[in-house]
């Protein structure tokens, strides 16, 4: 073979064989995923307080390492910035909770993949309020009749749709202004109570039978303020109502994802325990197609 016909067919195979290499170059990285970058924002639901480990930096907001956003981020891969912290209010978005902590939406940036928060029981002391007056009133009365609902009647859910309902649009809505290109899912509350009282139940949670449905509403109408929060600011509703049931408070333990009042396994009663948080996370990746 003459040497110019000789050099057209090296060059020409040099030419494609850097073709073939740039090819494969390109489909390696596009087969790459890219590590998410993960901000987790909300209160103790999502910090995971009471469950071991506890996170050493932040002894304040009462933080474990097994919280489901950790969970979330060990399954992924995702880079996560987890600035939860326990009793947030909606207000500690824009305010600092506690000196020296910031406030949780300062972790957010345009690089912000993705978002999970868990937010809203707090405000009006919505929770604490509810169980300590039903407590309370069930243990007066001796577990009959619905003393709560007779003496609070509405003033629980008339906080939840007059205030919490348009603190969670604002929250959502500041949340979206910070992290334009995230996905947000906010997550709802999983079940504290059984749709009925459970006579057996009440030693670990001495609520009256009439208002255990009575709590169990409040909860819903709830959760429905933090559905429609999300929908109207382009979140992500993650729903427990359904994967909860039966994992209540008076559920046994071992199937239970949250902790009793009293007789409980866990350092902060009313919570989820570490299998509550990991069934959390395992939902949420599955609405969310992470899993």
């Amino acid at each position: 073979m003459p040497k110019h016909a000789l050099r057209r067919v090296m060059t020409a195979t040099a030419a494609a064989v850097g073709t073939l290499a740039l090819g494969l170059t390109d489909a390696t990285a596009h087969a790459a995923p890219a590590t998410l970058d993960y901000v987790a924002l909300g209160d103790s639901y999502s910090a995971g307080s009471g469950v071991l480990p506890v996170d050493l930096t932040n002894l304040l907001c009462l933080r474990s390492t097994a919280n489901y956003p950790h969970v979330i981020a060990a399954a992924t891969g995702a880079h996560l910035k987890d600035v939860t912290c326990g009793a947030a209010q909606t207000s500690d978005f824009t305010e600092p909770q506690y000196p020296g902590v910031a406030p949780q939406l300062d972790a957010l940036g345009p690089g912000t993949d993705l978002v999970t928060l868990t937010i809203g029981g707090n405000d009006n002391n919505t929770f604490i309020n509810a169980i300590t007056a039903c407590g309370t009133a069930g243990v007066l009365s001796g577990g009959k009749g619905s003393p709560c609902e007779d003496k609070h009647g509405t003033s629980f859910d008339d906080e939840i749709e007059t205030n919490t309902y348009p603190a969670l649009k604002a929250a959502l809505s500041a949340v979206r202004a910070e992290a334009p290109g995230a996905r947000v899912a906010a997550l709802g509350y999983p079940w504290i109570t059984p749709a009925t009282a459970d006579p057996s139940c009440f030693a670990k949670l001495p609520v009256a039978a009439g208002d255990v449905p009575y709590l169990r509403a409040i909860q819903a109408h709830l959760n429905d303020a933090v559905r429609r929060a999300a929908e109207e600011t382009g979140a992500t509703y993650v729903d427990f109502s359904a994967v909860s049931d039966g994992r209540d408070a008076c559920a046994d333990r071992g199937t239970r994802w949250i902790e009793p009042l009293l007789f409980g396994t866990s350092l902060v009663p009313v919570h989820p325990n570490a299998l509550g948080e990991r069934r959390m996370a395992e939902h949420t990746m599955s609405v969310l197609g992470l899993s």
